[in-house]
């Protein structure tokens, strides 16, 4: 599955590791919430780097305190309909301050990549590899936005009023 991260195609390094598998010593690893859960203390401080599938119906806060050691959250959308985690990606980049990757994986479809990446997502697993070009070329087609979201970009007000500032100081 091809993944898209920082507006570019690449190899993803974590492993999806299956709730009957062994788990990795060292090697990067996504690990299913409930797994995680049950030795997340262990899990988090495991030598390789360690993510996280999150559902869409669990509470993130069951997450937070263990984000601060977690490489990648993997928010699942099971259908295009289902917007769920566009609210957990606002809410761990927002409010729980988030800084590691925020991946969207399941049904992610190209129409809603910009919404995706607004919300704070920073990297896709999508099913085919034309998918991947067009979220990659997307990602450089926007430049300037008027609402602010969790990606963190400065939006247009922000820039026209820092702009203004810069000008009448240097008067």
């Amino acid at each position: 599955m091809p993944l898209v991260k920082n507006g570019k195609i690449t190899g993803d390094e974590f492993v999806h590791v299956a709730d009957a598998a062994g788990i990795p010593a060292d090697g990067a690893g996504l690990i299913s919430a409930a797994r995680f859960l049950e030795d997340a203390e262990g899990l988090s401080r495991r030598v390789g780097r360690t993510g996280v599938i999150w559902p869409n119906n669990r509470d993130v806060d069951e997450l937070v305190p263990w984000l601060d050691r977690l490489a990648v959250v993997a928010l699942v959308f099971p259908t295009f309909r289902d917007g769920r985690a566009y609210s957990q990606a606002r809410l761990f980049r927002e409010r729980h301050f988030y800084r590691g990757e925020l991946r969207a994986t399941g049904q992610v479809l190209r129409d809603q990549f910009m919404f995706m990446l607004r919300a704070g997502f920073d990297s896709f697993e999508v099913k085919k590899q034309g998918d991947a070009e067009a979220f990659a070329n997307t990602v450089k087609r926007y430049s300037v936005f008027y609402q602010p979201t969790g990606d963190g970009r400065i939006t247009a007000l922000h820039r026209r009023m820092l702009l203004r500032h810069s000008e009448s100081a240097s008067q």
